[in-house]
């Protein structure tokens, strides 16, 4: 798995912040939907990754319109009978001759950003029309990003998400033929791998914490039970619902059920993280550099 570069994750962990979401969660939507990557480059310019549906364009257009992008390759009334080309900048050079026939339609046919939101969703999703839409996906990755979160909250997929229930939010998002890929799957995948980089880069090394305490050091605690499987809002505060989550782990490890992390049940925390090739990299090419994410 090629992950995002660092400035994309520090962009990405302020947005979740933001909208009080664990960072490691939309970071892992956001690996699976785009694979690391935040843009490419076309005409000299940063813009967003794309997809382009055939299908959809199909159904916006009628008459001679239709006529003309079904001549031209650019429409079919199947799902998938139009091929995507591999490189972004044969794909934006589609959408460029969709659009000279109907920009509106063809905007609307197209899936935005690191989140890939159609562009067909701009009214439910509170947009003004496709052109305010798509200027949000062409705002850099924060933009990207809001439009995700958007989407996100507007679907009403951000319990499922919060609860790690991968297979729920996987439907919700990515439709119900989400099993065929193994949607589900790469995205536990993906949020034990950030989730586990994420507290190694902020240090690795947490003492005991208890009931009552704030800060940075609660927070790395609460990615630590998210990532085990014991998913706790990340706001560095240790509250009742990170003293039961606390106390689920300890009791599943058979480790003396007190609610309080101390070293024994930090340990086993740790041993528990996914540290792969990927971690252990980051961990050697500079443990601090997402120093203030938590």
């Amino acid at each position: 798995m090629t992950m995002f570069a660092r400035d994309a994750i520090e962009t990405i962990n302020g947005m979740a912040r933001r909208h009080a979401l664990d960072p490691a969660l939309l970071l892992a939507v956001a690996q699976v939907e785009s694979g690391g990557r935040t843009h490419a480059v076309i005409d000299g310019r940063a813009e967003p990754l794309i997809r382009f549906e055939g299908h959809y364009f199909d159904r916006r257009l009628s008459g001679e319109k239709r006529e003309t992008a079904r001549r031209e390759g650019l429409a079919a009334p199947q799902a998938g009978a139009v091929a995507n080309p591999r490189g972004q900048g044969e794909r934006w050079a589609m959408l460029a001759r969709a659009a000279a026939i109907d920009r509106k339609a063809a905007y609307e046919s197209v899936s935005w950003g690191a989140g890939q939101v159609m562009g067909a969703h701009w009214s439910w999703l509170g947009f003004a029309d496709v052109e305010a839409l798509v200027a949000e996906a062409r705002r850099g990755l924060s933009g990207q990003m809001s439009l995700m979160l958007r989407y996100i909250d507007k679907a009403g997929l951000r319990v499922a998400l919060e609860r790690h229930d991968w297979r729920a939010f996987a439907r919700g998002y990515n439709g119900p033929g989400y099993a065929g890929n193994r949607y589900d799957a790469k995205l536990a995948r993906a949020y034990r791998s950030y989730a586990a980089a994420l507290w190694a880069a902020g240090g690795g090394e947490l003492g005991p914490l208890r009931p009552g305490d704030r800060g940075a050091r609660v927070a790395d605690l609460q990615v630590l039970l998210s990532a085990q499987g014991y998913p706790v809002a990340v706001d560095g505060v240790f509250g009742p619902l990170t003293r039961q989550a606390v106390i689920r782990f300890q009791n599943d490890r058979l480790l003396a059920a007190d609610g309080l992390a101390g070293r024994e049940s930090i340990a086993a925390l740790q041993r528990g993280l996914p540290l792969g090739a990927i971690v252990r990299r980051l961990w050697h090419s500079g443990k601090r550099f997402f120093s203030g994410l938590f």
